[in-house]
């Protein structure tokens, strides 16, 4: 009898210091960590984020680098609500380039930070060509010749045709990523996609920044957006903001710095 009473308490104990432990750990779990969907930008395609997607996958990092059509902000960043409407728990959103005017105009209640990668950044009722106004913002390179353009079919645009911007080959280098090597402008001039114009005039919607945490990373060396331009959009939607002195395709030059500020983001 005494030895089945001894039993009887040391289970008890065993029990209910479990049950502690439990009820414990699942008071303390960490919140999920975020998704992170990439969304580039014009003159480029889903693989100009293969540097950074592999640096956050190694940190433990679930990416998504989605298609982004570029035929103006509104179509397109419906595309994009479908892709972060799919993903279970918070997501972290990041932009390139005119990535982020798509960014913009994507609002879901999943997404708990946005991250602007030499991005713009428009307000309500603004096109993203006024943010590149060469007289309050000089030094953009991206101009004719370097600028190209090109009759492209297009089933969502009147007449199955519409009108596409592109950097021609003899300049996407100097202008578009000049600190990468020539193999990888090589391979970056591969994948180019052209952007619609109209995507450059149609006005912007309401901000999701305007209500969420926001990261910018300034490209100092940029010759497509220029630097002063990207400081004024950080400056204006109060963004945590850094600089590197890269070319407009930081993402590509410098994957482990862009990983740096998204990880920033998705620990905010």
């Amino acid at each position: 009898m005494k030895i089945s009473r001894v039993f009887t308490a040391i289970l008890s104990v065993v029990v209910v210091s479990t049950a502690g432990i439990i009820l414990g750990s699942g008071g303390a779990s960490a919140a999920p960590q975020p998704t992170v969907v990439l969304v580039h930008g014009a003159f480029a395609d889903a693989t100009s984020w293969d540097g950074v997607a592999a640096d956050l996958r190694s940190r433990g990092y679930e990416v998504v680098t989605p298609d982004n059509p570029l035929r103006g902000p509104s179509y397109d960043s419906a595309v994009i609500e479908k892709t972060v409407a799919d993903i279970d728990g918070p997501v972290v959103l990041v932009g390139h380039s005119y990535g982020g005017a798509v960014i913009t105009n994507v609002h879901d209640p999943k997404v708990q930070s946005m991250v602007y990668i030499a991005a713009f950044a428009p307000v309500e009722g603004e096109p993203v060509q006024i943010t590149i106004d060469p007289i309050r913002f000089p030094g953009s390179q991206l101009l004719p010749p370097a600028l190209g353009l090109k009759i492209v079919d297009d089933a969502h645009a009147i007449g199955g045709k519409n009108v596409d911007g592109y950097v021609t080959d003899e300049y996407f280098h100097s202008v578009f990523a000049q600190d990468v090597s020539d193999e990888t402008a090589a391979t970056m001039l591969a994948h180019q996609k052209s952007a619609a114009l109209w995507a450059n005039l149609e006005l912007g919607g309401l901000p999701s920044w305007a209500n969420t945490p926001t990261w910018y990373l300034v490209a100092g060396n940029d010759r497509v957006i220029p630097a002063t331009a990207q400081r004024f959009m950080a400056n204006r939607m109060g963004a945590t903001t850094s600089e590197l002195p890269t070319s407009h395709a930081s993402l590509v030059s410098q994957p482990g710095a862009v990983a740096d500020v998204i990880v920033a983001a998705a620990h905010s």
